[in-house]
């Protein structure tokens, strides 16, 4: 591999709104994958006023800016991965998906946000069904909670089985593989759920008592992309992403009054 082979290793190309509080979005995104090794571009699709209370006022970026800043960061530096985020409106998300079906090499981790971590609805109706019809066709890994894998998938996520049921839908949907998390689902264990067209995998930890959990979707999401950028194949990716947001909340900072940030920048001080 050439110098500059080595240098463009681990690009990630992350389309997603921007977090004033620093939590999530493109903000926790960029965290994630600097302190993983990997090179974030950014293609920011909305301007939110948030803090870890929630999501004050939302702004759409125009269609035209988020498209020039996937072609431009395509065309110059290119991408390992795209990971998307929060894309609010069924225009949106189709013209995404029409700019993704230009470079279908590139590994594509599908974060369907929806509803922020305090409950704020961050899309529309016609955003959800263009997700489920645009963006989960072909893609490498897609990453729903309980809520949004019921959504998308029409059915039930109350226990591992409808985990298991939403994952199998979502690959008859088209994707390559589907995490289906268990955050959201009561019990003092956590189980993600991942299937691929090889096979099935539980993940299990220990739910930590913690109100620091601002972000925790768009961190796993955006570590997956880093790992799979960086070559690993996706059932390690995501064991290593879970990892690495479980030190995460359990050194997180403890900032704000609501639902606090994790702490992305731990393995830039586990020497210290």
């Amino acid at each position: 591999m050439s110098a500059a082979a080595e240098t463009a290793a681990g690009r990630v190309l992350i389309i997603a709104g921007s977090d004033s509080g620093g939590g999530a979005g493109i903000q926790a995104d960029i965290k994630t994958v600097t302190s993983l090794g990997g090179y974030a571009m950014t293609a920011i699709t909305a301007l939110t006023v948030q803090d870890t209370l929630g999501v004050h006022g939302v702004w759409s970026a125009p269609l035209e800016a988020v498209l020039g800043q996937i072609d431009v960061t395509l065309s110059d530096i290119g991408a390992d991965a795209i990971k998307t985020g929060m894309l609010g409106t069924a225009a949106l998300v189709e013209a995404v998906a029409e700019r993704l079906s230009g470079v279908p090499d590139v590994a594509r981790v599908i974060d369907p946000v929806m509803v922020a971590t305090s409950g704020d609805r961050l899309v529309d109706d016609k955003a959800v069904g263009a997700i489920r019809a645009e963006l989960i066709p072909g893609a490498t890994l897609v990453t729903p909670n309980a809520p949004e894998a019921e959504v998308l998938s029409g059915k039930a996520v109350e226990t591992v089985d409808g985990q298991r049921r939403a994952a199998e839908r979502l690959l008859e949907a088209g994707a390559k593989a589907a995490l289906v998390k268990g955050g959201h689902i009561d019990g003092a264990v956590i189980v993600d759920v991942l299937q691929t067209q090889q096979g099935e995998w539980l993940f299990e930890s220990p739910r930590i008592e913690t109100t620091s959990t601002h972000g925790t979707g768009c961190t796993l999401a955006s570590a997956c992309a880093a790992h799979i950028a960086q070559g690993d194949p996706v059932q390690e990716a995501v064991e290593r992403a879970r990892a690495y947001l479980q030190e995460a909340i359990r050194t997180a900072p403890g900032l704000g009054r609501g639902h606090g940030p994790v702490n992305h920048a731990w393995p830039l001080h586990k020497g210290d």
